[in-house]
């Protein structure tokens, strides 16, 4: 059974010794059809697959499923693929709840035959084994027929495949989403909640982001951070956009967006004195308290060397 519906799913965090992610509702129908089949699913215990783009929530999905399940009192596992080697897979047999297993193509040969002999175990009568969700960014299909990725495990796992779409195709979520995301936020940072401008609120809705709802948070995150939306969202148009370019989902930083925003802020700054000095160069470093030098190198890093020479 293979499900590819829109729904939307958010997390507050990694999770700490397997306790649950954070679900956060939507408003897209899609997202409510996707809800009522993880409800579905949660009323069994077979392994099942769950591919998306890396920072779409595959993890909440699982750890909503077994918030749902008759295990939801039992633990909620996270094995991270490339660090879950045979051993740490066998200490799991005879054990309870739920083990999402992420990036599950980065398993080692020893790691996928244990978890064959773990599945193939599940169905035996008065057998403890976790269920397991495995979760991958990449399609395992091409690593079967390349044979690094054991055909009979994939076949195991893959029976019920849960395919979740990236952000950029859900845009009606960002909203709700962003929303959550800063009231977080204001609470990690114990500031008020900010009032977006319809300039920013447009942006975010118009960016495509690679990196998904993980990438939101960090943008909504900064944006309280740094306790300025101006002064934030000039850095992070820059940033985002940057990474935007990659497509490669790379994750946003406080701190670098802070630099980012720091930088643009100073760029923003040097424009202003220069155009009330009228480009008198020597006047305007006085005033920003630099030396000539160091303003002459500032306007070679942004471009404006020439300008007004």
């Amino acid at each position: 059974m293979e499900i590819d519906r829109t729904e939307s799913l958010a997390t507050a965090g990694a999770p700490q010794n397997g306790s649950s992610r954070i679900w956060v509702e939507s408003v897209s129908a899609g997202m409510r059809t996707v809800e009522a089949m993880i409800r579905e699913l949660s009323q069994n215990d077979v392994p099942m697959l769950v591919v998306a783009e890396h920072g779409s929530g595959k993890a909440a999905v699982a750890a909503r499923i077994h918030s749902l399940s008759r295990r939801a009192a039992e633990p909620f596992h996270v094995d991270q693929g490339q660090e879950a080697t045979e051993e740490i897979l066998a200490a799991r047999d005879g054990q309870s709840g739920t083990v999402y297993l992420q990036e599950v193509g980065d398993l080692t040969a020893a790691a996928q035959k244990e978890l064959v002999r773990q599945i193939g175990l599940s169905g035996a009568e008065q057998r403890r084994v976790p269920r397991y969700i495995c979760g991958t960014s990449r399609e395992l299909e091409p690593e079967v027929k390349a044979g690094k990725f054991r055909e009979d495990l994939y076949y195991g796992i893959s029976g019920v495949c849960l395919r979740l779409p990236p952000l950029r195709q859900r845009k009606e979520d960002i909203p709700v989403l962003r929303d959550w995301f800063l009231r977080a936020a204001a609470r990690d940072f114990s500031r008020a909640v900010p009032v977006l401008s319809p300039e920013t609120q447009n942006f975010f809705l118009e960016y495509n982001w690679p990196g998904n709802i993980r990438e939101l948070k960090d943008a909504a995150r900064a944006i309280v951070g740094l306790g300025d939306e101006t002064l934030a969202m000039g850095g992070l148009r820059s940033l985002l956009r940057r990474v935007d370019r990659g497509g490669n989902g790379e994750k946003i930083s406080l701190k670098d967006a802070a630099r980012a925003a720091s930088r643009e802020a100073e760029r923003e700054i040097i424009l202003q004195v220069l155009t009330r000095t009228r480009w008198n160069r020597r006047r305007a470093a006085q005033e920003l308290q630099i030396s000539y030098k160091a303003l002459l190198y500032k306007l070679k890093q942004i471009g404006y060397q020439e300008y007004g020479a």
